[in-house]
């Protein structure tokens, strides 16, 4: 599917044209590529860059003249010592409500897992430490769970409770709910057709249909399950999509945070919103605007509180926007990290060409 007027028209077409925002070049990075963005009221902007293969020497990282510093020390970045005390392979970065730094770790490294090495970790932005570290029990991190992405509503329980996406590609795919208070989690929604990638959904970037593509030619289906998240400003309502899917999830928050509600329960308060374009990263403003990547589209897309879609920007530099971050001056912030091009999709060849991006885009 191109970038063009008439595939956007296909997910925007409700709304009269709007002229698409620009683009600001908010960073440029040489190696690795990005994938999770964070920005906090003072205006740091945070990166990670998971461990998937390529040489990564640190995986977290903060913006500081330009240039990516591991974050917070180089010693939370290596590659070797105990799990707990460093940063295995991190997926997400999110700033919350009281200017906190969270850590999404995997805890897999270049497809191996680290025993220990999977939490989310909360860092304080004023003195730069680490001040809390939750890990997950056997029966919510599963051998396949892959962590992906995290919201937070700090209004509920008595620290605040955390939403995070399982993506597995080849395990049931959940939401995973944190009491912040106690630690505690539980999974929902585990295997749920909302959480699922659409076995029928083959994306389509830059002409050509994406799929695993081994040396031998061979070419396995492309599928990740629950990825893009986020929360309603009244914290009542979590919207959510697959990766590999073209339709939009929202499911009652109040029953993904009850941890005695039967799941099934929980499961009727799904609600399907229809179709969108295939998106990676979602994010919602203080004023019920959702926001979604457009991977196929070179695009970010919006829709109103009224449930209409418009295009906020589109542009060829958006090779695979990924993750969202939005401030409170007005912006959105994204990284462009060219997943699509990576080698495991090519038969082993690289057609990815740094620098990748992360853009700020005014969204008033």
């Amino acid at each position: 599917m191109a970038a063009g007027p008439a595939a956007l028209r296909l997910y925007a077409r409700e709304l009269p044209p709007r002229a698409p925002a620009p683009l600001e070049l908010a960073a440029a990075i040489d190696a690795p590529m990005p994938t999770g963005v964070a920005v906090s009221a003072a205006g740091r902007l945070f990166l990670c860059f998971p461990r998937w293969g390529d040489p990564v020497a640190f995986t977290v990282a903060e913006i500081r003249d330009g240039a990516p510093v591991p974050y917070p020390s180089a010693a939370f970045n290596a590659s070797f010592g105990a799990p707990d005390d460093r940063w295995v392979s991190v997926q997400s970065v999110v700033v919350d409500a009281r200017d906190r730094l969270w850590i999404l770790d995997t805890g897999i490294d270049a497809g191996a897992v680290v025993p220990g090495g999977a939490k989310l970790a909360c860092v304080d932005l004023a003195s730069d430490r680490v001040i809390r570290t939750i890990t997950f029990p056997g029966d919510v991190l599963l051998p396949t769970t892959y962590l992906n992405d995290v919201r937070f509503d700090l209004k509920r329980g008595g620290a605040g409770v955390a939403y995070i996406t399982d993506s597995s590609p080849v395990g049931p795919n959940a939401i995973i709910v944190v009491d912040l208070a106690s630690g505690l989690s539980w999974r929902r929604l585990d295997g749920h057709r909302s959480t699922r990638p659409d076995t029928s959904c083959v994306p389509v970037l830059e002409g050509q249909p994406l799929a695993i593509v081994l040396p031998d030619s061979t070419r396995l289906p492309f599928r990740v399950g629950a990825d893009g998240i986020a929360l309603a400003p009244d914290g009542k309502t979590l919207y959510y999509c697959a990766l590999t899917a073209r339709r939009l999830y929202a499911v009652s928050a109040d029953a993904l945070a009850s941890s005695a509600l039967p799941d099934v329960e929980v499961a009727r308060t799904v609600r399907d919103l229809g179709a969108k374009a295939a998106s990676d990263g979602l994010e919602m403003d203080a004023a019920g605007n959702l926001y979604a990547t457009a991977y196929e589209l070179d695009a970010i897309l919006r829709r109103t509180v009224d449930g209409r879609w418009d295009t906020l920007a589109a542009d060829p530099r958006l090779q695979w926007p990924d993750s969202i971050a939005l401030t409170a001056d007005g912006h959105l912030f994204v990284t462009a990290n060219q997943l699509h091009r990576q080698p495991r999709f090519h038969g082993g060849r690289d057609l990815r060409q740094p620098p990748y991006a992360v853009y700020r885009i005014p969204i008033r």
